[in-house]
């Protein structure tokens, strides 16, 4: 038998057969020593050599394990919504439109892999991330074939009748109606939008959503984005289905009423309600607070008036305007606290029932009426599906906040709208949750850890104070994480950021959450009732502050602009973000290299020296005195702020007149005379006059452009003349605008960039190094940026859309600027007149009632893509692109 004395016992005896004999346990060799850094090796590098040989194993081990765990706990399930989201973004953000069945196709095939291919998890896990790619490009291509919303070419003026399906109240005492377009008449439009947004000085009375209304209305497709990578007008109207916009020249006028569907008696109805609503708020509550509690108990912030708007976004209050998860949250938390302490009032009745339960479900039906009465936007359709799937959660026993929660709520979004995707609505919201609920579960985890020690008893003062500075701590880090999350998404999508948003929002934000919103709730209980008075009077009062803290924070704010951000640190940020949030292990610490590489590149990008807008009509560049210089008097505000703040301008430099031109002529060629530019607000515009007829300028009348350009200064920003307008960047280079073509062609010899605003004639410069922006250009391709060049080597022109059109950008093809047309007028006693015939040539009659002629320059009724071909057209009769329905 063995010796089993404690020195030479051996475990490992115990695991062999009772039938085996001990055997002698071999010696295990002794791991060899490292070298030691002495001065007789002098060899450091040794050490490091022998640490990482037994490090880097080390590190893969812990690496693999903690990866399985992530396995384990389901982490995988949280990046679906992460990679549709990334097909999503492909599909949208590519420059040509796919093939649907090459979509399907490449779906179908990573199915195919997944099911047959081999079981090992190298392989599955790609597949799959593949596979989920390829899925939520195809819904993208599903939602835009759903959506095929009828877009106008061009700007007309027709006679429309239709039914209206939505009005808003704006801040200047006009009204915005939302009208399903049911026919169209002088002239008729064969390829009319379905629907369409029109504004009018008053409504007759009897007029409300469900009401068929007539007039003559002024209407233009939605515009493009207003420079290269800003907001595209047109890629939300798409999706919305509004295919024009405009205002009444004459009317609204009451018509004969049709009969509407089950469904839309109901929205019309529900619409109706909303309406009422808001104007009882309004009557109790006057003012800009009036129109801010509306906006928060029905969704109408259409009156907001913009000074209130503009002190709330540069503090960061903005959001609480928008409906959204905020919102929701606290209808949702009043209504499951006061029904929870309503039934604790009944011990019996609490003890033995799921109260918790009832009180979620009636929390549920409350967001999903507040959802309703407030219009259903889709940030608050977004909310309310992530807050219903958390109260569902609730209702199956499961924790409400998880990160599996807020997956499950961004695949249903993703799946319904993909296109929201791509917008800064969509992004900042599920960043800002997402950073929450993961802060949130770290802090749990903490929390659990600690709760082994019991704490002594404190006195009720103890008591009160740690509850007030737990609550200030816990608005202080929400308003943090909320920010840092959201923060990269707001500046490259409005190139502006809240420096104060954090102060503004620790003082707002108790005062929405403990006094506005619990009193909305309230003044909508009680409004059936007669009763929501003194809960209106006091929802003012909190409302009264919180925009008194904005205006205050507002006042002391610096300059918010931040230029352009580069789309690939937003990337990099996005990616550390969802690893950061994602991951539930030491894993996460994988997102700082990401995290420190999108800071360092934020503004890696270059911004441009000349900017277009759309419609040909508003050059910008930066002056000297780093202002932002235009070469309009009466420069579209909407553009000329997105310009300043994209290149950091200080302020809008106007341009400077050297010699002023006889008669009303010069002063309509700097403004454009009243004809609508890209970017007006609908609001502001009157009805358009016909564009002004083009004078070449003379010494006898004015400068040309040439002694123009030679007049201005480096950086000095734009010098006008009857001749067009010229400026000199800080380099040198000169950039005119004019819409004289032969002044154009002159200016080949002296300008760096030339901007013509004429589609009908074509202009080429002999020298490549030049950069040529014409009318035409503008029309097929949208705003221009313009980047010269230090060297002799040829400018690059980014145009905000690219060849060939997406669909909600086809439209723009049919226009007749995008078809090398000019632009078509009225002769005397209304009768159409063709630009390039002679003074007192009219139109045929065939042409001035046939549709085709009278809207070719809007709605596109040819129907025919865009020729090559730009000579110019004839310059007597009648134009056959008008007649035949031919460019």
């Amino acid at each position: 038998m063995a010796d089993t004395s404690a020195g030479d016992w051996d475990e490992r005896l115990l695991l062999r057969g009772a039938s085996q004999p001990p055997q002698e346990v071999a010696a295990v060799a002794p791991f060899p020593r490292l070298p030691v850094n002495s001065r007789r090796t002098g060899r450091p590098f040794l050490i490091i050599a022998g640490k990482a040989r037994t490090a880097l194993p080390i590190a893969f081990h812990a690496a693999e394990s903690a990866a399985t765990l992530e396995v384990e706990r389901g982490t995988l399930f949280l990046l679906v919504p992460v990679f549709l989201a990334v097909g999503a973004l492909l599909y949208f953000q590519i420059s040509f439109e796919p093939d649907g069945r090459l979509l399907l196709a490449a779906t179908a095939t990573m199915i195919a892999a997944m099911t047959f291919g081999p079981r090992a998890a190298a392989w599955r896990l790609p597949v799959l991330a593949v596979l989920l790619v390829c899925l939520g490009a195809l819904l993208g291509k599903v939602e835009t074939w759903r959506a095929g919303t009828a877009m106008l070419g061009g700007e007309v003026a027709t006679r429309v009748n239709g039914y209206v399906t939505g009005l808003d109240r704006l801040a200047n005492g006009r009204v915005r109606l939302t009208i399903d377009v049911a026919s169209t008449e002088r002239p008729r439009l064969r390829y009319a939008p379905q629907r369409i947004r029109a504004t009018a000085r008053k409504l007759p009375e009897g007029v409300a959503v469900g009401s068929t209304v007539s007039g003559l209305v002024r209407l233009r497709p939605p515009s493009g984005p207003v420079r290269p990578g800003s907001y595209d007008f047109s890629f939300e109207s798409y999706f919305d289905g509004i295919g024009a916009s405009g205002f009444f020249m004459s009317g609204p006028e009451l018509a004969s009423s049709r009969t509407a569907s089950l469904a839309g008696r109901f929205t019309a109805a529900l619409e109706n309600v909303r309406n009422r609503f808001a104007e009882r708020v309004r009557q109790r509550v006057a003012g800009a607070e009036g129109e801010i509690a509306a906006a928060l108990m029905v969704g109408v912030r259409a009156g907001i008036p913009d000074e209130t708007s503009e002190a709330l976004r540069r503090t960061g209050l903005y959001h609480v305007i928008s409906i959204s998860g905020l919102h929701m949250a606290l209808v949702a938390g009043v209504v499951i606290g006061a029904l929870r302490a309503g039934m604790a009032l009944f011990p019996g009745f609490a003890s033995r029932r799921p109260v918790k339960k009832y009180a979620a479900a009636g929390g549920l039906a409350a967001v999903a009426g507040y959802l309703a009465i407030s219009g259903g936007e889709v940030a608050a359709q977004r909310s309310f599906l992530m807050l219903a799937v958390m109260l569902v959660a609730v209702l199956c026993d499961r924790a409400a906040l998880t990160m599996r929660n807020l997956a499950i709520s961004a695949i249903i979004v993703l799946v319904l709208t993909p296109h929201e995707v791509v917008g800064p609505s969509f992004q900042m919201s599920f960043a800002a949750t997402a950073a929450l609920v993961a802060a949130y579960a770290w802090w749990s985890e903490r929390r659990n850890a600690e709760a082994g020690t019991m704490p002594a008893q404190p006195s009720f003062a103890a008591m009160a104070l740690r509850r007030t500075v737990g609550i200030a701590v816990g608005l202080f880090v929400t308003s943090l994480v909320a920010g840092l999350a959201t923060t990269a998404y707001g500046a490259y999508h409005f190139q502006r950021i809240a420096p104060l948003s954090l102060g503004a929002n620790l003082v707002a934000m108790p005062i929405v959450s403990v006094v506005v919103m619990p009193a909305a709730v309230l003044a909508a209980a009680a409004m059936p009732f007669g009763l929501d008075g003194p809960f209106l009077d006091l929802m003012g009062k909190g409302i009264s502050a919180m925009v008194a803290v904005a205006e205050w924070f507002s006042r002391r704010s610096p300059v918010d602009a931040v230029g352009l951000i580069s789309v690939g640190s937003v990337l990099l940020l996005t990616l550390a973000l969802v690893i950061a949030t994602v991951a539930t292990t030491w894993l996460r610490l994988a997102a700082l290299p990401f995290a420190l590489a999108g800071l360092l590149t934020l503004d890696n990008v270059r911004p441009p020296d000349v900017l277009v807008s759309e419609d040909g009509a508003l050059v910008g560049l930066l002056d000297a005195q780093d202002g932002l210089a235009v070469n309009r008097t009466r420069a579209n505000a909407f553009t000329a702020q997105n310009w300043q703040r994209a290149l950091e301008g200080r302020a809008v430099h106007k341009p400077q007149r050297i010699v002023e031109r006889p008669g009303p002529t010069a002063d309509k060629r700097e403004t454009g005379g009243n004809r609508p530019r890209q970017g007006d607000p609908i609001d502001d515009v009157p009805p358009a006059a016909a564009r002004n007829e083009k004078t070449a300028g003379s010494e006898a009348d004015g400068p040309t452009l040439e002694s123009i350009a030679l007049a201005a200064r480096d950086g000095g920003g734009f010098l006008c003349g009857p001749a067009g307008c010229a400026a000199r960047l800080m380099s040198g280079a000169v950039v005119v605008h004019t819409a004289d073509a032969e002044e154009a062609r002159r200016a080949c010899a002296f300008a760096a960039v030339i901007v013509l605003d004429d589609a009908a004639v074509p202009l080429k410069c002999a020298d490549e190094r030049l950069a040529v922006v014409t009318r035409r250009d503008l029309a097929r391709s949208g705003s221009a940026a313009v980047f010269l060049t230090p060297g002799a080597g040829p400018p690059q022109i980014d145009f905000a859309i690219g060849l060939p059109e997406r669909p909600w950008h086809g439209h723009r093809v049919f226009s007749r600027e995008a078809r090398g047309l000019p632009p078509y007028r009225r002769g005397k006693q209304g009768k159409p007149q063709d630009p390039l015939a002679p003074a007192g040539t009219d139109v045929p009659a065939r042409a001035a009632t046939d549709s085709r002629a009278a809207t070719a320059d809007s709605d596109g009724v040819d129907r025919v893509p865009i020729v090559p071909d730009s000579s110019p057209k004839p310059s007597s009769g009648a134009d056959a692109g008008e007649t035949s329905g031919r460019p």
